[in-house]
């Protein structure tokens, strides 16, 4: 369950959360009746939902990296936040940008191959260069040499890696609060724990 409270539909006074509601549960109490189209308990919304202003900033985020207007394109977009899912250890932003990233156009070798993508030869080099850039930004905590940023610069322009940049590191800010909230598929025991000696052992 999640750490927090959830916020069921009749305790709803905004109308774009209801909207929201509406969009991803139907007409259902998704705190009663969890459970959206894509498999996911949907409880990530149901507890932003205690911060109405922070369901509209989730909604206005979605539209606007799904905009037309966005000079990144959807593929390479995909790759970074499914790497970014998976470096930042979230079960939840993993797999569902894995779905996007297939909509996007990828093959299933590319999708397969993000947890080990410097091993593999299914990326081009655009690709290669923003996935090592996700892992700049999410395992090296921003730390980006210049010869990755020129590689950039071959490929994207300045408002495409602006772009770039700012969806790598919401969607690190998201993974992480999934899995500080167990939220959606993040609602798992750490697994790292002590294990005993064995009793006949002792």
């Amino acid at each position: 369950m999640p750490r927090l409270k959830q916020v069921s539909r009749d305790e709803v006074e905004s109308a774009r959360v209801l909207a929201a509601y509406n969009r991803f549960f139907g007409d259902r109490d998704p705190v009663a009746q969890p459970g959206t189209e894509t498999g996911t308990p949907g409880n990530w919304w149901t507890v932003f939902a205690l911060d109405p202003k922070l369901v509209e900033l989730m909604l206005d985020r979605h539209e606007w990296q799904s905009s037309p207007q966005r000079q990144l394109p959807p593929l390479l977009r995909e790759l970074c936040l499914t790497r970014t899912g998976w470096a930042r250890g979230s079960k939840f932003v993993y797999s569902q940008h894995c779905k996007r990233l297939r909509k996007a156009g990828a093959t299933e070798e590319q999708v397969a191959a993000i947890p080990a993508w410097s091993s593999a030869p299914c990326y081009s080099e655009v690709e290669r260069t923003v996935l090592g850039y996700a892992d700049d930004l999410v395992l090296a905590g921003g730390r980006c040499s210049d010869q990755r940023f020129e590689c950039l610069r071959k490929f994207l322009s300045d408002v495409a890696i602006l772009e770039l940049t700012y969806m790598i590191c919401t969607y690190n800010m998201s993974a992480t609060m999934s899995r500080a909230l167990r939220l959606e598929y993040d609602d798992f025991d750490d697994p790292v724990v002590e294990v005993p000696v064995p009793q006949a052992r002792r």
